[in-house]
């Protein structure tokens, strides 16, 4: 047990060490507020990312510091002329919100930002993630950022698999994201993991080749980058995609049981990847996704099916199916199930598969 408590101790602080150093040896992410220490600026950006890209927030934030420059200006302005520049961004209540807490900062706090998060996290429109970047980013505070790329970082270099969005997921990461958070450096470490995700271990093709962490990522070592974070409210999309690889080795293909509480519980499946939209697959992106998330560096590409669908109660399920030969297993493959191929037939399948499976075309090349 305490060997364990070290280890667990050890891999912490590895990790905080490892993506300090890639902050300030690597990271060229460049935001005209990064490195703000006026807390009223750094406010302002936040609320207009909340629910907004950065590509698009962007110049809405610059416009914004252009016409008012100081929180007191911004507390004076008529709510039409804040409104008009708001234009675009949609969900205005975060704008109402704005101008509501300017003036009650104005008014009450003789125009100084508070510098307390309990008094930050107090104020209308900041809930515990924009308080926590206020704090930490203008006043170096220990308060760690908790968002989606943190929890993405977090789930995938520890191995979690607890819905984020569940209230033990919440409650588990925002105790690990404080574990973990350098806090003599708070405002640096919180940049630092949400450049991180943003850049690095993005949800889609994350440059884990490349990744500073990846010796110690649990996600990388066990081929399970693409299945975490784990989400409850999957369940609720209409519309998903799922593409499957057909990884075959020396006869053999890996197969994975679904255990997760989702579709086709307990049924079995290849190495899959679900996206929010539809992508584009050719040789060229399947080598690159092959090499930078599994560590597949040759392989030969069999074929590439045609677009599959199955409609169920709620949702409608789209996909294609993959077949690649290695030469070698990888070692985030190793801990799968690998099955003689004449063996596959009598394993329970969902229709989605065996719709695929099924196609005489494929049955000399398959089996």
């Amino acid at each position: 047990m305490i060997f364990e408590y070290f280890t667990h101790t050890m891999k912490k602080e590895k990790f905080t060490q490892s993506l300090m150093q890639w902050h300030l040896q690597t990271n060229n992410r460049i935001m005209p507020w990064k490195g703000e220490k006026d807390p009223y600026k750094i406010w302002l950006s936040e609320i207009i990312l909340q629910q907004t890209r950065v590509e698009q927030g962007w110049s809405y934030y610059e416009k914004f510091i252009q016409q008012y420059p100081t929180i007191q200006q911004l507390a004076k302005a008529k709510d039409e002329q804040v409104f008009k520049l708001w234009e675009g961004l949609g969900y205005y209540n975060r704008c109402k919100n704005l101008l509501f807490t300017a003036r009650l900062i104005t008014n009450k706090y003789k125009g100084k930002f508070p510098n307390q998060y309990d008094t930050i996290i107090s104020l209308k429109g900041i809930g515990p993630y924009t308080a926590a970047a206020i704090a930490s980013f203008a006043y170096n505070l220990p308060y760690a950022v908790v968002d989606g790329n943190v929890f993405r970082v977090l789930s995938r270099f520890f191995g979690i698999d607890t819905a984020i969005d569940s209230a033990k997921g919440k409650n588990e990461f925002s105790i690990l994201a404080n574990d973990v958070l350098d806090k003599k450096n708070s405002g640096l470490y919180n940049q630092a993991i949400m450049d991180f995700g943003a850049t690095v271990c993005k949800p889609m093709l994350p440059t884990c080749s490349h990744c500073p962490l990846k010796k110690n990522c649990i996600a990388f070592k066990t081929g399970k980058v693409n299945h975490l974070p784990v989400k409850e409210k999957v369940l609720q999309k209409k519309n998903r995609w799922l593409y499957y690889f057909l990884f075959e080795h020396n006869n053999s293909i890996l197969v994975n049981k679904r255990s997760a509480k989702d579709i086709w519980e307990n049924l079995f499946e290849f190495y899959f990847l679900e996206t929010d939209a539809q992508q584009k697959w050719n040789n060229h992106y399947i080598n690159d996704w092959m090499k930078q998330q599994l560590g597949i560096k040759k392989a030969n590409i069999i074929h590439i099916s045609e677009i599959f669908s199955q409609q169920l109660t709620h949702q409608n399920i789209k996909g294609q199916f993959i077949k690649i030969k290695l030469s070698i297993i990888p070692s985030a493959l190793k801990h799968y199930q690998w099955m003689d191929k004449r063996s596959i037939k009598k394993l329970a399948f969902p229709k989605f598969i065996n719709q695929y499976l099924e196609q005489s075309y494929l049955q000399s090349n398959l089996f």
